[in-house]
């Protein structure tokens, strides 16, 4: 099983490393998650403490590290989540303190009225998870210089995608998401499934990549095996789970889908009530979901906490990558399938480990969102494809 704690090297160096290239307003809000109210056990300053909406603060109050909440909330088992347990993880070890923001709405006026609250409340790392906040960290990086920004899952740019520009105070951190697809994809037909789904969150570039992945990494298995694979692929065009996603998932159940990967914040809940309502299978995402329901056979998880927690030890050791674009895959140990917990019949720890090589190694190239412009483009002859337009 690979570990997402070996990725510091990349994170050291310096440029973006090559991508893949194949198959064929308001004022901020907390929220509120369960109370704890422990004092943070590690590290220095004393008396710091965990409240009741989860954020670890000074015994004055303040804080220095900042997360904003994309689309969904903290809880949302997936990156928002991913994330902030990462930055909560490195509070606790080293005793350093964080407070999370969800924005009034997922606009990019709110994105930065949320990141300019949280300096004005003494901010000195601000945390944004998801392609939304390109814009909103490209609009605020130049104008707080002495403010470091963590944006994971974008690089920013300005409205019109122009102009891409990362500042010296700006990381950004993009994972091969279309690799862990594949894998997840590959080890499902291998698994025995030929019926397969494909329910993704917004049509942005890391929830393309995950389901052009998968797309690829079933086409790969079927062709092995000899056996077609029918998938049904569809973008609900949000990350909240619905009644509507929860019906269309359930339909496809009971069409004969055995397994459908819910990619993309709490959609994967409308998924999974669907599955246990039917007795159908699901892939997890971004982190380890097979906590949430027994009908979760795997989950494509990306290295969110340990990226994040590598980008804060470089910040208090003096050693951020400011104006770098960082890509973390395979190769860095940043996507895996967790064995561990997986339920897989026939796809075995020494199938995964075959595979997960050639795909670190750059034996397997893949296609992914700025190759293809839908699904049905990738040329995927083992896989019949019912791609479903938002």
């Amino acid at each position: 099983m690979k570990n997402f704690n070996k990725i510091t090297a990349l994170l050291l160096s310096v440029g973006m490393i090559g991508s893949l290239a194949a198959c064929g307003g308001g004022a901020a809000q907390t929220s509120t998650p369960p109370a704890s109210g422990a004092p943070v056990s590690s590290g220095e300053p004393s008396g710091v403490t965990e409240d009741s909406a989860g954020n670890i603060l000074a015994a004055d109050g303040s804080f220095e590290i900042a997360m904003i909440t994309d689309k969904g909330d903290i809880n949302d088992k997936s990156f928002n989540q991913g994330t902030w347990e990462g930055i909560k993880n490195y509070c606790s070890e080293n005793g350093k303190t964080c407070k999370y923001y969800k924005p009034a709405a997922a606009t990019t006026d709110d994105y930065v009225t949320s990141m300019e609250q949280a300096i004005k409340d003494g901010a000195k790392v601000v945390v944004t998870p998801g392609f939304l906040f390109e814009e909103p960290v490209y609009l605020v990086q130049d104008q707080y210089p002495d403010v470091k920004f963590i944006l994971i899952d974008g690089n920013p740019h300005n409205a019109d995608s122009s102009d891409y520009k990362t500042a010296d105070n700006t990381v950004g951190i993009l994972f091969s998401e279309e690799q862990v697809g594949y894998l997840a994809g590959y080890a499902a037909v291998k698994d025995g499934y030929t019926k397969l789904g494909f329910m993704g969150g917004m049509a942005v570039p890391a929830v393309v990549r995950y389901g052009y992945g998968y797309v690829q990494g079933a086409d790969a298995a079927a062709a092995e095996l000899g056996e077609t694979v029918e998938m049904n692929y569809y973008y609900t065009g949000d990350f909240a789970a619905t009644p509507e996603a929860q019906t269309m998932a359930a339909g496809w159940y009971t069409s004969g889908t055995e397994v459908i990967f819910g990619c993309g914040g709490s959609v994967g809940n409308s998924v999974m009530a669907a599955a246990e309502a039917s007795s159908g299978k699901v892939i997890g995402v971004d982190v380890d979901q097979s906590s949430e329901s027994d009908t979760v056979i795997s989950s494509a998880m990306k290295g969110l906490s340990s990226a994040v927690e590598q980008m804060l030890d470089h910040y208090y050791n003096d050693s951020f990558p400011g104006g770098q674009n960082l890509t973390l895959g395979a190769a860095d140990n940043a996507v895996e399938l967790p064995m561990a917990t997986s339920k897989w019949n026939n796809f075995t720890q020494e199938d995964y480990d075959t595979l997960f090589s050639k795909l670190a190694s750059g034996e397997i190239t893949l296609k992914k969102d700025t190759d293809a412009e839908i699904p049905t483009d990738l040329g995927c002859a083992n896989v019949t494809l019912n791609y479903i337009a938002e």
